[in-house]
């Protein structure tokens, strides 16, 4: 597979998941402000995606209102919800003759929708309708990637790039909740307390499991099943070992043979999980984890890109003057790393 090809795969995913995750932290606040006895905080959103500098240069305030319309509509901001959708759409969009018609047909009236959506105020009216129109789109995306796609290189690289998101994504609520949703000591335990940590969970759609499987909501069970739960497939840790073993399908590297960095990066940060106990996470510090977690991440993230689509000068056809080429070129944003 040429490496433009799998980039343009890898990019249309990435964007897609960071779409969904994105609607799903605004609409679980969004809820928050229907409960008079909760006080909500807009902030803290803003600083899951690590961009306060550009919100603070071109909002007047933090409000409902306002980071709505930053995190879902704003054209230049290059990772609200409509800039995202419209990346993933522009690179299926240079690989629509690869990927199965179904799925470009899908994620093309997805964007135009969402588009749609995005110029009225329809979005800040009812924003709950808005996102949950984005997940249930990102949803169906994965669905008619999973039934249509040869689970062949492509579709790795697919799950490569969702894997990486969800799994960066997860931590940032994490860490999010624990330094800016919970100021005051005396909080600990409170109805108010359980109602944020239940948001929290209900923004990773893991509030079903976690009563299934915990009962009482905790702190430290909470971080056990975000970070470190077995079979979730929203935890940090489900979604690196199944990030593992797409880049082993795509390396073409034998069982505990590492040939490049992005399986040695992979394999360290799984196998600190694979050790990690919840008691040891929260006695040392959670944000410290976490903190280290996305380190890790973003060193996978940089290790792929290097590794498999470094490589466009080679394989990119060559562009001759005033005739188009056959399959332009997006991928975009692998210097948007988020710190």
């Amino acid at each position: 597979m040429l490496s433009r090809v799998a980039e343009s795969i890898y990019w249309m995913c990435r964007y897609m998941e960071r779409a969904e995750n994105v609607a799903r932290v605004v609409n679980v606040n969004w809820h928050l402000t229907l409960d008079a006895s909760s006080e909500p905080q807009w902030g803290p959103l803003i600083s899951i995606m690590a961009d306060e500098d550009y919100f603070n240069e071109h909002y007047s305030g933090v409000s409902q209102e306002n980071v709505v319309r930053f995190l879902a509509c704003d054209r230049n901001y290059p990772n609200s919800i409509y800039n995202c959708l419209r990346q993933s759409r522009e690179n299926a969009r240079s690989v629509r003759e690869i990927i199965p018609s179904e799925l470009w047909e899908h994620v093309n009236k997805f964007y135009q929708e969402v588009e749609r959506a995005t110029l009225t105020n329809e979005v800040l009216e009812s924003p709950h309708e808005f996102l949950e129109f984005v997940v249930k789109g990102s949803n169906e995306f994965i669905g008619r990637s999973y039934t249509t796609m040869m689970h062949d290189e492509g579709w790795h690289f697919s799950r490569i790039a969702r894997m990486l998101e969800r799994a960066d994504k997860t931590s940032r609520i994490l860490d999010v909740k624990y330094f800016y949703l919970l100021p005051r000591v005396e909080d600990v335990g409170s109805p108010y307390d359980n109602i944020q940590w239940s948001a929290l969970l209900r923004s990773a759609s893991a509030l079903q499991a976690y009563r299934q499987h915990y009962g009482p909501i905790t702190p430290p069970n909470v971080v056990d099943l975000l970070l470190l739960g077995y079979g979730f497939p929203r935890s940090v840790k489900y979604c690196v070992d199944r990030l593992q073993s797409s880049i082993a399908y795509v390396s073409g590297s034998p069982p505990f043979l590492y040939t490049n960095d992005a399986e040695r990066c992979c394999d360290r940060l799984r196998s600190n999980l694979a050790c990690a106990r919840v008691e040891d996470i929260m006695k040392s510090g959670l944000h410290e984890f976490v903190d280290s977690l996305q380190i890790q991440l973003n060193d996978i993230g940089n290790a792929i890109q290097k590794q498999f689509f470094d490589f466009r000068e080679v394989d990119e056809p060559v562009k001759i003057p005033g005739k188009p080429l056959d399959m332009p070129v997006v991928h975009e944003e692998p210097q948007v790393q988020m710190q």
